[in-house]
């Protein structure tokens, strides 16, 4: 029950009818018995830059949730981002410290990274092409260079973004040896499609998945179809395999570690969520 003690997560963008946090989120808060709420708050972007501000002038703000179309100009709105907002560059939580500075991370890429090492792949020394060099392509490849990958092939349909990527990740973390250009996916321990390709049916794959071999790790972020083509591709060589919406519940509890919340798992928040689709 709201009440006077009430803490607030603002889920900021614009529009507010894809959201899905408030599903996750607040049944979890309602179980446990934590006096805090996920409010979807609309905000077109002419406003954002002061609403942001605003919105951290309440005494009862825990943090917020940023979403499309936000998550870039944030960036600039802060007073310190992480490593991985750096690499990304994008934000999609902030929060205010004790001093009153406003401090952002980056999550997208992490829920992955969590849920390809709860399946036992290996990270560290290990090597991983992100097809894709949007929003949630370089946030997984910040994440995956943050937990030791040393070695990344990146592609995507426009070549400047991918070269750009690669070098934001090799600015901020030296050891790894970044490519780009190609999508042939042979020979990798961790294949990414960070493309929205699979959200529609008839969409071609992202890769050629006939050079997929049996040892490589494929991952999707794509939620619409659980199985999409690309996954069944890939499973059809043999390969483990990653679907689109383990990003989203891997990434919560890492959500609810940066508002210093109580965390949980990804599946007694499946088990909890009241998503709609």
């Amino acid at each position: 029950m709201i009440n006077g003690n009430t803490e607030l997560i603002a889920h900021i963008g614009y529009p507010t009818h894809t959201f899905k946090s408030p599903m996750i989120y607040n049944p979890y808060f309602e179980k446990l018995g934590i006096n805090a709420v996920v409010v979807p708050l609309g905000c077109q972007s002419p406003d954002y830059p002061a609403f942001l501000k605003a919105v951290f002038t309440l005494t009862n703000i825990r943090g917020a949730l940023i979403t499309m179309p936000h998550k870039v100009v944030t960036v600039g709105l802060l007073d310190r981002v992480t490593p991985t907002v750096k690499v990304a560059g994008a934000c999609n939580a902030v929060k205010r410290m004790a001093d009153g500075q406003l401090v952002g991370d980056m999550f997208d890429g992490e829920g992955f990274v969590r849920g390809v090492l709860r399946k036992g792949l290996v990270l560290a020394g290990a090597s991983a092409m992100v097809v894709g060099a949007g929003g949630v392509g370089c946030a997984i490849a910040a994440s995956l260079a943050a937990a030791g990958v040393t070695h990344m092939a990146l592609f995507d349909v426009n070549a400047a973004s991918a070269m750009e990527l690669a070098d934001r990740l090799q600015a901020n973390y030296g050891h790894i040896q970044v490519t780009t250009g190609s999508n042939d996916p042979k020979g990798f321990d961790l294949v990414v499609n960070a493309t929205p390709i699979g959200m529609n049916d008839g969409d071609p794959l992202p890769i050629d998945c006939t050079r997929l071999g049996p040892d490589t790790f494929v991952g999707e972020v794509v939620m619409k179809n659980e199985m999409t083509a690309f996954l069944k591709a890939a499973q059809a060589q043999g390969c483990r395999i990653q679907v689109g919406s383990d990003m989203l519940f891997e990434q919560i509890p890492a959500y609810l570690e940066f508002f210093n919340l109580p965390a949980t798992t990804p599946e007694k928040l499946r088990s909890m969520a009241q998503l709609q689709y």
